[in-house]
């Protein structure tokens, strides 16, 4: 899915008289597909202005999986993130395939990373990394009551480790700015909203 297929018309922009922008030309500057797209475009504003150089992202959707298991441990994934050179905390993640159902990633995804199925799933919302610049699109799910059925095998190039956490603990670390990742970091907040809902 690319940033002229919209996954949601947010409210404030239903109201609004705020017109979009016309894309006039695109070029396309570095093609590492499927990993990333790099667009120089020129842009037409609403109120004539013709913009050159302004430089658009395409890379793939990706799902985050909050878990948290019965007794209300919530599962985390510590690696090496070669991106920001350190090792992070983060919910299973990874790609979407082709075509593939946001769900159907997420229960993948969370068996491969956790060797975990869940009994109950939410969708937590789907977002946009950058809303200037485009890339993927992050959707965001809880899964409940997670059990371990099988050993994790996420085939991915770091080494990582799975521990499972306190919602306290979890809560601490996401106040404190533990995370890395300001996906991460979206999801593990509409988690902890959701699960304080929930709680009697």
């Amino acid at each position: 899915m690319t940033m002229d297929e919209p996954h949601f018309v947010l409210e404030s922009r239903k109201m609004s008289d705020l017109k979009p922008w016309k894309t006039l030309r695109s070029k396309l500057l570095l093609d590492h597909s499927p990993w990333l797209r790099v667009y120089e475009d020129q842009v037409a504003l609403p109120d004539g202005r013709v913009i050159d150089g302004y430089i658009r992202l395409e890379e793939p959707d990706f799902v985050i999986v909050v878990p948290v298991q019965a007794d209300g441990l919530i599962g985390l994934i510590r690696s090496y993130k070669h991106g920001i050179g350190a090792v992070d905390l983060q919910p299973p993640a990874g790609y979407l395939e082709s075509d593939e159902d946001t769900l159907i990633a997420a229960k993948r995804e969370l068996l491969e990373e956790t060797g975990c199925e869940a009994e109950g799933w939410e969708k937590l919302g789907s977002y946009v990394i950058s809303g200037n610049r485009g890339s993927g699109w992050a959707h965001l799910f809880l899964a409940i009551d997670c059990k371990q059925v099988t050993q994790p095998d996420s085939g991915d190039l770091e080494e990582q480790e799975v521990i499972w956490l306190p919602i306290d603990d979890v809560h601490r670390l996401w106040t404190e700015g533990e995370f890395g990742q300001v996906s991460t970091a979206a999801a593990i907040g509409l988690a902890l909203a959701r699960l304080k809902m929930e709680l009697p």
